[in-house]
């Protein structure tokens, strides 16, 4: 099974083209060739599929390296089309995603050998409980500072979705061992207020213009960055008042740039093709 590894500041993926081989669930397929030990070694799995050569649209499904289907992934979309680029699937500038979260449009600005840039058209953010979602037994409009309760501390959370649901901490410093913020993402992914579980991000605003992130995700856990995440990450500081609506957010291997704009968020950064393999089923 032929397939090929991108990965966007860290956050890797294995793409294939088409659907997972018969007798290999995509789930099942998902958990082996994410393993870093026996396997390629990724975050998640992605299956993509030319649905028109005419008008560059092409079906998209992400598996978290745990074999849950996930909504969507900003990295996973600019991953997927730089996919298309790299084997010549594709040449017009614009590919148009069908996602489980609806139709996500990615356009090319730069390429250079096997490193791609591009802007990805991430949806409307959703704020409300029911969108997120988020139970704790009450309807909310909206959850910002809402008071949870991890390892008998407070942390005050912000809410929303951007196509999957995001949980938003901000802090002044970041915790200083990576097995604290670790473990407490762990415990948000999985509370029982998050009925689908939850990304998770934890956020150090450093100005009006630029935020810092760590990222924990569901189905994965910590990873380098997250476009979904920063988008979340984005929006949350925007909300609160924190940050204008054009936003650079660092991750631990470079920015990518948010734009919430009217009702739609856009997201800038880069994808790069690492290698393509072989995969023995």
């Amino acid at each position: 099974m032929k397939f090929t590894k991108l990965h966007s500041l860290g956050n890797d993926f294995i793409v294939i083209f088409g659907d997972a081989p018969a007798g290999h669930p995509p789930e099942e397929l998902a958990r082996k060739i994410c393993d870093r030990h026996t396997g390629a070694g990724g975050d998640g799995l992605l299956l993509i599929s030319i649905m028109s050569r005419d008008e560059s649209r092409v079906g998209f499904r992400i598996f978290n390296a745990d074999g849950t289907e996930a909504e969507i992934s900003g990295n996973g979309l600019r991953c997927a089309a730089a996919f298309l680029y790299h084997h010549k699937e594709l040449h017009g500038p614009r590919v148009l995603f069908e996602t489980t979260a609806g139709e996500r449009a990615c356009q090319l600005l730069e390429a250079s050998g096997k490193r791609f840039f591009f802007q990805v058209e991430m949806g409307t953010p959703r704020f409300s409980s029911d969108a997120i979602p988020f139970d704790d037994g009450s309807f909310h409009e909206r959850i910002v500072d809402y008071p949870l309760n991890i390892q008998q501390k407070v942390f005050a959370i912000t809410c929303v979705n951007v196509g999957n649901p995001q949980c938003n901490i901000f802090v002044e410093r970041f915790f200083p061992p990576r097995i604290v913020w670790n473990q407490v993402g762990q415990q948000i992914e999985s509370h029982p207020f998050f009925p689908h579980r939850t990304n998770v991000q934890f956020i150090r605003v450093i100005n009006r213009q630029e935020i810092e992130v760590l990222f924990w995700e569901r189905g994965v856990g910590e990873t380098l960055s997250s476009g979904s995440g920063s988008c979340a990450a984005a929006v949350a500081s925007i909300l609160k008042g924190l940050t204008d609506r054009k936003v650079k957010v660092w991750t631990s291997l470079g920015s990518l740039l948010v734009e919430w704009e009217k009702d739609k968020i856009f997201q800038s950064g880069p994808a790069e093709v690492v290698f393509d393999g072989d995969y023995l089923t």
